[in-house]
């Protein structure tokens, strides 16, 4: 826009049904972001209030403009507040004088999707009205402000009323016409009679339809007045009380529509009031008028429901039981909650104005730019991770798109049907038949359900976040952890006291559209089948794409359409996830953080988080990399990155009382405040470090080496594998809370060892029993942290490694570790957990860890380069392979194996 129009070219503003601005008159509504910066810029580039011609658009089908509007002054734009989602401006408007639109087009822009520049006419202001449509006209409006003086209780309305009647008393008939407009301007008309209003350029017809409608408005309250006054006192209370709603029907018949017009007062030298505003000091009072508008709206809720939609018929249903029910009948409560819950439901069928939003974003030819932008700004690393939400995007973008080219064709094919039967059949036959063509409807876009599954504190929560910001849709996100009844899925009976929906429906209604992104958060953690139901079966018609298009909810009892949701699902473990439910989600592992990817989390994330949290600036901390880097080391050590964000939070408070001592102090005394936190003073801030101890207590002994485990919430670490012979008859005792897969590696183990105690140089001679000869003893094996259950088969090389140092009284040294799973060949087989089990070693400063040749492709595909290149991996085969590569190559001594000829049976 490089210049502001003149002459007769105005910019039109379509109002959306049923808004309409008069002459005289004030409204305010809201603009989208692009028509509120093209209004910003006629107001920038204007000296004085600029012009713009406010059209209203009627309640036709296809919403065409009235021919004539209102030459309105922009009186004030609100910018949208920063952090709001809807971006809308604050548009006010007062109207100036009628225009004509001459070269109005169907086409037009909405109010919110544009503006455009057409030609108007302003009709011609001369010419005085008839003394007799004068008279006729102060008569009507006397007796009107009479009326409403009369009804209302409040002095201050009534010295209004009066006021405005004595301006009606003394305007002269030139002005006459200019006091019609400024009356039907604030009073409370049918839509319809203000249409008509709009269009009078004529002075005397002007008075006449203002006149029209003052005596209709004057007819309703006359009506009302007499409906309560012909109610009997003898009445009983709920007699009295049926009569009342019966008045309060018919009034809001007549209101339903001008709730929603922006009611303009008069001008400023007349302050008149109106009389359905409500005065009322406080939310906490009982506002009877507040009932009311409440109930109106959700009437006008209902209303707006698509025609023949289960949800409307269940609505009008139980809104004609509401209207027949007394108002202190506790039914009558169960019912309004009931509606309250029914309209505040983002319908699918009544909300395309959202689903046109979501394929918009979708259009966008840097959509898959943008979400990867915004993953990037999210997280650091997780470059797998974030290769398979791209996907996910892409996948959801393309089958949008082609749901949609799909839905087009289809009209033009049913179009072209059209045209087909007119050009052949009659006219009435043709019409008949295009009546019965309806418009496809649109498919709903299903896409996989994603489970993401890895230890706490890896950003699993996050990831969701992120992928709502990227399609632009609300994020809700459900905490399923304890949940152990079906009805918190499904939702309550209404025969149930203080019954409700399930939380699926109440983050439907947080979220306000029927495409949210929903996290299923914590699924594993979700109840077991018991006398409340079994929850976990509840959400499987939750995430089955083809069921969830007709989810029930116990309460609401009307098929809810959940095709749209995008669920997202995260877990700890596999574990406890029943096999039906994880049949219907694709999983996503995510793993343990590197201890390089910690540090640039820390700095870019936890660093800014803390300093903001605590109230200081970037400048008042400084951790350098060999501080953050002792943090991570000493004092965490788990797979996310919780723990680490606690212990920086910890020295920037210990800072922030350094510094609020520092600026307390005016007169300097003291010592002179340091922003930089050496490694040598975390002790004194956070205390001794957790895991020195140990690292100290790690040393070569005899009988004890390393394993690699995965704890119950993904985390990988170490466990040392201790062994030591006590007096017996030869026999294994196993302990340390060992599940009955593990202890058969510790019988595989001890076998295989027995088997090759001869050719170890254990025995002397092949039958000899080495737990026997020369002495017999038994071996106690022991895995320490013995309240923690321990199971799972990847325990056999390093119990085996255990049993031959402790016999042959070699010693593995510390800085090893091993894992995998043996048969009583000696074959080493693959174990699961591969990466987790190698961060925990690089996190226990392992230099060397021992892993099953099968297991070398996770290695290649999970474990980063940085990790690889910083730890020596030994891949072996068997079992002699591990025992070399633990002990060091020609350190125990192995006799001359004999060929032997297997039998073949």
């Amino acid at each position: 826009m490089t210049s502001t129009p003149s002459g007769s070219t105005l910019p039109v503003l379509a109002l959306p049904h049923p808004l309409i601005l008069l002459p005289t008159g004030r409204i305010t509504i809201p603009v989208s972001k692009a028509v509120g910066e093209a209004l910003l810029a006629l107001v920038r580039e204007s000296d004085e209030q600029p012009l713009v011609a406010a059209v209203p658009q009627t309640a036709s089908p296809e919403a065409a403009l009235y021919p004539w509007g209102t030459a309105s002054r922009i009186v004030r734009l609100i910018r949208p507040a920063s952090g709001n989602l809807r971006q809308h401006y604050l548009l006010s408007l007062n109207g100036i004088a009628r225009v004509r639109v001459l070269d109005s087009n169907p086409d037009l822009p909405v109010v919110n999707t544009g503006i455009t520049y057409r030609k108007v006419e302003y009709p011609s202001a001369g010419g005085v009205p008839s003394p007799e449509s004068a008279v006729k006209f102060k008569a009507a409006a006397l007796k009107l402000l009479d009326q409403l003086a009369k009804d209302t209780t409040q002095q201050a309305k009534r010295d209004s009323y009066t006021k405005v009647a004595g301006m009606v008393e003394e305007v002269t008939p030139a002005r006459a016409a200019w006091m019609a407009d400024v009356m039907v301007a604030s009073i409370n008309g049918e839509y319809a009679d203000k249409l008509e209003f709009l269009s009078a350029a004529d002075p005397d017809d002007r008075l006449r339809r203002a006149t029209s409608i003052f005596i209709k408005q004057s007819s309703i309250s006359e009506v009302s007045k007499r409906i309560a006054q012909s109610i009997d006192e003898s009445l009983s209370k709920q007699q009295k009380e049926f009569f009342l709603r019966q008045q309060l029907s018919a009034i809001t018949r007549e209101l339903a529509n001008l709730r929603r017009q922006s009611s303009s007062p008069l001008d400023p030298s007349s302050n008149m009031p109106d009389d359905n505003v409500s005065h009322s000091g406080s939310e906490l009072d009982d506002d009877t008028q507040q009932d009311y508008e409440e109930m109106a709206d959700v009437k006008a809720k209902i209303e707006a429901m698509a025609k023949d939609s289960e949800e409307r018929k269940m609505a009008v249903r139980e809104w004609k039981r509401l209207k027949r029910i007394p108002q202190g009948s506790v039914e009558h409560g169960v019912i309004r909650n009931y509606l309250e819950w029914l309209v505040s439901i983002p319908w699918t069928s009544s909300s395309t104005a959202y689903a046109a939003m979501s394929m918009e974003t979708l259009r966008d030819r840097a959509f898959l730019k943008n979400a990867r932008e915004q993953l990037d700004s999210d997280h650091f690393g997780l470059e797998k991770i974030k290769k398979r939400l791209i996907e996910y995007l892409a996948v959801v973008r393309l089958k949008a798109m082609q749901a949609e080219h799909e839905v087009k064709q289809l009209e033009q094919a049913q179009k072209a049907q059209q045209a087909v039967v007119k050009a052949e059949k009659p006219a009435a036959d043709a019409a008949s038949s295009t009546a019965t063509v309806k418009t496809p409807a649109r498919r709903p876009v299903k896409g996989p359900i994603l489970l993401f599954v890895g230890p706490p504190g890896t950003g699993k929560t996050s990831l969701g976040q992120s992928i709502a910001k990227a399609l632009g849709r609300p994020f809700q996100r459900i905490a399923l952890g304890g949940v152990r009844d079906e009805a918190e899925i499904r939702g309550h009976r209404r025969t149930y006291v203080a019954s409700g929906p399930g939380m699926i429906v109440q983050a439907l209604r947080k979220a306000g559209r029927p495409d949210p992104v929903i996290l299923l958060d914590e699924i594993d953690k979700v109840g077991q089948n018991n006398f409340h139901g079994d929850p976990a079966a509840a959400l499987l018609e939750v995430l089955d794409p083809e069921q969830n298009h007709t989810f029930n909810d116990h309460y609401i009892n009307v098929p809810i359409d959940l095709s749209q949701v995008l669920f997202i699902c995260t877990s700890n473990t596999l574990d406890t996830i029943s096999a039906p439910l994880l049949d219907r989600c694709e999983t996503v592992q995510l793993s343990g953080y590197t201890y390089t990817e910690k540090m640039h989390i820390a700095r870019k994330y936890l660093l800014p988080k803390q300093l903001q949290a605590n109230g200081l600036a970037p400048e008042h901390v400084a951790l350098p990399d060999s501080t953050l880097l002792h943090i991570a080391t000493r004092y965490t050590r788990e797979a996310g990155v919780r723990s680490l964000e606690r212990a920086i939070g910890g020295v920037v408070r210990h800072k922030a009382v350094e510094w609020a001592e520092h600026a307390d102090n005016e007169a300097g005394v003291g010592k002179e405040y340091k922003d930089v936190v050496d490694e040598d003073e975390l002790e004194a801030i956070l205390g001794v470090p957790r895991w020195d101890a140990d690292e100290r207590e790690r040393e070569e002994r005899r009988g004890v080496v390393y394993g690699l485990v995965v704890t119950g919430m993904g985390e990988g670490g170490i466990l040392p594998v201790e062994t030591i012979a006590v007096p017996g008859d030869g026999r294994l005792k196993l302990t340390g809370s060992l599940g009955e897969v593990i202890k058969e590696s510790g019988e595989l183990a001890l076998s295989w060892m027995k088997t090759n105690a001869y050719n170890l140089c254990i025995t002397n001679a092949r039958g000899q029993d080495p737990l026997k000869v020369p002495h017999s003893f038994d071996i106690h094996l022991h895995l320490p942290q013995g309240a923690v259950k321990k199971d799972g088969p990847s325990a056999g090389v390093a119990m085996t490694c255990a049993f031959v140092s402790l016999l042959t009284g070699a010693c593995v040294p510390t800085n090893i570790a091993m894992t995998g799973e043996i048969t009583l060949r000696g074959r080493v087989g693959a174990v699961g957990g591969i990466k987790e089990k190698v961060l925990g070693a690089l996190r226990a400063e392992m230099t060397k860890v021992i892993l099953p040749y099968a297991n070398r492709k996770d290695v290649e595909h999970d474990v980063p380069p940085e990790i690889r290149a910083a730890i020596e991996i030994v891949f072996v085969r068997t079992i002699e392979e591990a025992l070399d590569a633990a002990f060091g190559k020609g350190t125990l001594g192995w006799r001359p194996k004999d060929h032997l000829l297997e039998s073949r049976l």
